[in-house]
């Protein structure tokens, strides 16, 4: 048994309270390599911002659970030397799925863990979720439960269609389940393909997709129903044209790629969503870099060369979502 406490790490108590409070959402950053840890820990030393790092079942099973400990051992540290004094950084595990994954992630050190039962019947998704919040509370481990379906494709996790959640059902889930924090489905979606593309309108001027809005009546209603209670958004990438484009330049085939605008996620960063979620845009902004590298210099094989430059630009991707997106610079001094 790891507690996270001896690594540095923090849950998400503190967190959420200041960022409901403040009216800015946490950054939740998935990483699966070192590259993508130091980009992160960069982006948050620099611009003091608390930051959630997530871990989803695919990320563990490719790193290995013990060296994503260590890792984030590593951040705290190395988040020190780059002179945060005082970071705050919690480790995650997004979408867990099972009692014994959840459990095997509060052993090894996660300070906050998400039961993702939101497949289940709504009995067996407060059942599953009651039985990791007993557990996870007992070391002080934070848990964050899921209530409606997100649309798309995230690791092994995938849905063909969205279920927005009831707010008629939040009050008892919350109360019922002892979960700390609830992720909603507003209409927010996995992945790069976020929408089809009949679901979208055709921006005249620019030829892009536009996504439909985010259902806010339904996020408000779940805010009057559970007030001062943490709300996640996950599936909250933008998907960066200039990423896309400057993919697809290079050889991608990212066809009809839309994401949730910015000014969407501005605005629900100063409700009582205060965690959101963004993966697929620091992929994009590492694929791009990479492809940009090998398409201009075909004959470099020294994977510092390509690694580096995409890692400065997710370091640039995190830190304009902390100051100009969350709000959540220099929430953490």
């Amino acid at each position: 048994m790891v507690s996270y406490k001896e690594l540095g790490l923090v849950n998400t108590v503190e967190m959420f309270k200041k960022a409901v409070a403040g009216g800015y959402a946490i950054p939740a950053f998935n990483f699966n390599n070192m590259e993508q840890m130091q980009a992160i820990i960069q982006a948050c030393a620099e611009t003091k911002s608390p930051v959630i790092l997530q871990v989803s079942s695919g990320a563990r099973k490719y790193a290995n659970q013990t060296i994503l400990r260590y890792m984030a051992e590593g951040a705290v540290q190395y988040a020190k030397e780059l002179g945060w004094e005082h970071p705050q950084i919690c480790l995650h595990l997004d979408h867990g799925d099972t009692f014994e994954l959840c459990k095997s992630c509060v052993d090894m050190g996660f300070s906050s863990v998400m039961i993702d039962a939101s497949s289940l019947p709504f009995e067996e998704n407060i059942k599953l979720t009651k039985q990791v919040v007993e557990y996870a509370h007992k070391y002080d481990v934070t848990v964050e439960a899921e209530l409606g379906v997100l649309a798309g494709v995230e690791d092994e996790v995938s849905a063909e269609e969205s279920h927005y959640t009831k707010p008629e059902e939040v009050i008892e889930f919350a109360t019922r389940s002892g979960c700390d924090s609830l992720a909603i489905s507003i209409g927010t979606s996995h992945g790069a393909y976020k929408f089809k593309p009949e679901q979208c309108k055709v921006d005249p001027a620019t030829g892009r997709l536009v996504p439909p809005p985010l259902a806010f009546d339904v996020l408000h209603e779940i805010e009057k129903k559970l007030p001062g209670f943490p709300i996640v958004l996950h599936g909250s990438s933008s998907v960066p044209q200039e990423e896309v484009d400057t993919i697809n330049k290079y050889g991608g085939a990212l066809k009809a790629a839309v994401g949730i605008p910015e000014e969407q996620l501005r605005e629900a960063a100063k409700s009582a969503v205060c965690k959101i979620n963004i993966d697929s845009d620091s992929r994009l902004a590492m694929t791009a870099a990479i492809r940009k590298v090998f398409a201009e210099k075909p004959a470099e094989f020294d994977p510092r060369k390509y690694l580096g430059p995409a890692r400065d630009s997710m370091k640039k991707l995190y830190m304009h979502k902390i100051i100009n997106v969350l709000g959540s610079a220099g929430k953490a001094e």
